[in-house]
């Protein structure tokens, strides 16, 4: 070969040697879930980036990288747990404060940019139920997930809480966004909030169609505005999805007998206890409808069935409260309520049985 040619074929190799670039998760996610002027929940801007570069070392290796990232979460940011609000990576990186979701978010923003691979992980063996004028809320947890030599490593924010998970699934960017939006709408119908609970969930369900979690809140969010009947449809495309789902279930018999279809929400909650149910707010829903009938020892029964299934639910601890009430064992209802404002001490029910125990 001439010098020439040599030349020319080194000329060659250069250009197709261009500088690596990173591939744009954010603007893939804007791209494919139409959403042009909406946060991207792990995007980070230079403001996250200057900071994280300030205290970061260069080092090589996977496992110094992500420790790096995290000892800049957890010890320069000095981030502290908060359940609520939800906050995206930029959001979390300027509250110091977040919670699980908040935390997943930052740290998938921030190692992807040391050229890691970290991707949101679904916990489905942990699921968080939330209750409001009578129909369940629903959330999943998330922890970000990378492998390293082969092994599956996940990196969580959940204190106060065993971490025995068992099933992970692994889930794309668009399916996390969907996530975060969903987590929005449940802390708005949680608050009250219906303009922005409609906001969340409607982009939610855009990005994800076939997120039932986010389908059940859409639900939620429909009747609540008063519209069953469009709850009522919701549900049966959630149901067309996943079948025996019991969140999905519990609130179409609900709305069943918002719609003064009776018999329907009964043949559904008989098909639910038959079942080996795992949302604890069916057996608070039995509970209260048993109560309602003046059978307080069946109401008890079933609020410790669902106690059993979950301690960590005020919604329960006020179930009891009010089943004790009934009972007239002040002492336990007492017990119970103190549970109760523990867990969430802005609960507005639990402030009202505060004062009414507090004039017994």
């Amino acid at each position: 070969m001439s010098r020439r040619s040599r030349l020319l074929l080194l000329c060659l190799l250069a250009a197709g040697c261009s500088p690596y670039k990173p591939f744009d998760s954010a603007a893939y996610v804007r791209q494919k879930g139409a959403l042009a002027g909406v946060a991207v929940p792990f995007e980070i801007n230079d403001e996250v980036r200057a900071a994280y570069d300030e205290s970061a070392r260069r080092v090589s290796g996977q496992r110094k990288k992500v420790a790096q990232v995290v000892d800049f979460i957890f010890d320069r940011l000095d981030l502290t747990y908060s359940l609520a609000p939800t906050h995206d990576a930029i959001g979390t990186f300027r509250e110091r404060r977040g919670n699980c979701l908040s935390f997943v978010n930052l740290f998938v923003g921030l190692a992807r940019e040391q050229g890691l691979a970290p991707f949101y992980v679904e916990v489905t063996d942990y699921q968080t139920w939330n209750q409001r004028e009578g129909m369940v809320v629903s959330q999943g947890h998330i922890v970000a997930g990378m492998y390293l030599e082969g092994e599956l490593a996940t990196y969580d924010f959940l204190p106060y809480r065993p971490k025995a998970y068992k099933d992970f699934k692994p889930i794309d960017d668009l399916t996390a966004t969907a996530h975060y939006y969903n987590n929005l709408a449940a802390e708005a119908l949680m608050d009250g909030d219906l303009a922005a609970a409609g906001r969340n969930v409607q982009i939610a369900t855009t990005v994800a169609p076939g997120f039932v979690k986010a389908i059940n809140n859409l639900g939620v969010y429909q009747a609540r505005s008063g519209h069953p009947e469009q709850a009522l449809a919701t549900y049966q495309r959630g149901l067309a999805l996943e079948p025996d789902n019991p969140t999905l279930l519990t609130n179409l018999s609900r709305v069943y007998q918002r719609l003064g279809r009776d018999q329907e929400a009964a043949d559904l909650f008989a098909r639910l206890e038959s079942t080996q149910n795992t949302n604890p707010f069916f057996f608070v829903y039995q509970g209260e409808m048993a109560l309602s009938h003046g059978d307080t020892a069946k109401a008890l029964e079933y609020m410790a069935r669902a106690l059993r299934q979950d301690t960590e639910l005020p919604e329960i601890h006020l179930g009891l409260v009010k089943v004790y009430l009934a009972m007239g064992d002040l002492e336990r209802a007492r017990h119970h309520l103190e549970r109760a404002l523990k867990l969430d001490a802005t609960n507005t029910e639990a402030l009202r049985y505060a004062r009414l125990l507090a004039a017994q």
